[in-house]
């Protein structure tokens, strides 16, 4: 059996969300890294852009945030200044605004303090995988690789177990607002202003804030200072807080990229393991390859397809120049592809290294926060189905997002055989 491989024909257009329907379309990517990686694209939905598609420019123009700025927003779609200052959040600021609201987290969020949860994890991991693998036949994506981001968000951002189904269905709705699947408001398919000061203009968001505001009413009536949503309202060094609008989109982001990006890694795990046997026996047999193992399958899954920046001068690069005020796409999934840094990067190698890919936009300002406890529940999950089954191979058709922003596979018809 092989991999999923790419079936686009060379010229997808990456504007459009039906491109990615079937996966990314990585062979267009392959052809733009050879023939063309600063690409001008023509975007019927608002101002053109380049595209950005080779390993090594990414890399460097991701540390050179002077020039490739964060604070226009990270997303292909354009906003006016208005819906930008509404709905924008720390990924969406440079320093020394990220930088203030990045170190009131950076603790929570590092290797050590992650590490704390180990056992925990490994715990949730039994309680989710004993009933699923109960059956011989199921959806991995439903039963197992949602269930476990989903339930460690309520354990690190202070939830209520019992809002957790509820916020992630939130969450799809919002980070998944081109899926019909996830979403009545599939943002191509709408004419409305209803919305647009709203989170990824997603009645979701609305209903988000309302929740935010509610929850944290009823922590400070209970004097209740869990989770990281109390550290974000704490005051910075110079005595600055957060607004009300900045919580809102703050505590958005967190539970749409929270819990997506991990579910959306674990999913193609899932997958890598269906279609190449012998991971599952490196996985049992244990030892160096939990050193690597995460890593690579996230890079195999690279859930955040791209981020945008926009230049703040003129940049010549490949014999062009970005003007200032041009808008750039990193392409992460191309880049993670990239075969003049990854041998064979159509296969997964648990035992990659050293692994430069750069899902979690390592080497800029915005590296993932979150990047620590997606290797450990990434490892921690993979270490305890290995332990549990025999086999796994599909049983169906895998379906993808629809979505040129978040790439995942959103159902993975799989048939295990336990140990």
């Amino acid at each position: 059996m092989t991999l999923w491989t790419p079936t686009d024909d060379g010229y997808a257009d990456l504007s459009s969300h039906d491109a990615f329907a079937q996966g990314a379309p990585h062979n267009t990517f392959a052809r733009l890294r050879r023939d063309d990686p600063l690409h001008w694209t023509e975007y019927e939905g608002g101002e053109n852009y380049w595209s950005i598609t080779r390993h090594a420019d990414i890399a460097a123009m991701n540390k050179n945030s002077a020039v490739f700025s964060s604070a226009r927003g990270i997303r292909m779609e354009d906003q006016s200044y208005e819906e930008y200052m509404a709905r924008r959040t720390f990924q969406e600021t440079d320093a020394p605004e990220h930088s203030k609201t990045r170190m009131k987290l950076l603790k929570a969020f590092s290797k050590t303090m992650m590490a704390q949860y180990e056992q925990e994890i490994r715990d949730l991991c039994a309680e989710i995988l004993d009933p699923a693998l109960e059956k011989s036949s199921f959806d991995a994506v439903k039963e197992i690789a949602r269930q476990l981001p989903m339930r460690m968000l309520g354990r690190v951002v202070g939830l209520p177990q019992e809002d957790l189904p509820w916020l992630v269905e939130k969450g799809d709705a919002l980070i998944a607002n081109t899926d019909p699947d996830f979403t009545s408001h599939v943002l191509d398919k709408m004419q409305t202003d209803e919305f647009r000061m709203m989170p990824f203009n997603s009645p979701a968001g609305a209903e988000l804030y309302i929740y935010a505001k509610d929850l944290m009413a009823k922590k400070e009536a209970t004097g209740d200072t869990s989770g990281i949503l109390n550290m974000i309202l704490q005051p910075a060094k110079d005595g600055s807080v957060i607004s009300d609008a900045e919580f809102r989109n703050f505590f958005c982001l967190v539970v749409a990229a929270g819990n997506d990006t991990t579910r959306y890694s674990i999913a193609a795990g899932l997958q890598a393991l269906c279609h190449q046997p012998e991971l599952l026996a490196q996985m049992q047999a244990g030892g160096d390859v939990w050193d690597t193992a995460a890593d690579e399958i996230i890079r195999w899954a690279t859930p955040a397809l791209y981020f945008r920046r926009t230049a703040t001068r003129d940049f010549d690069m490949h014999g062009k120049t970005i003007h200032a005020g041009d808008k750039v796409l990193y392409w992460w999934s191309s880049a993670n592809r990239d075969e003049a840094v990854f041998d064979d990067p159509f296969r997964v190698d648990l035992m990659r290294s050293p692994n430069r890919h750069l899902a979690f936009g390592q080497g800029g300002p915005h590296v993932c926060l979150g990047m620590w406890l997606a290797r450990l529940e990434v490892t921690v999950l993979f270490q305890e189905l290995a332990k549990r089954i025999k086999s796994i191979e599909p049983d169906g058709q895998q379906q993808f997002l629809r979505s040129n922003f978040v790439g995942g596979i959103k159902s993975l018809p799989v048939r295990v055989t336990r140990a």
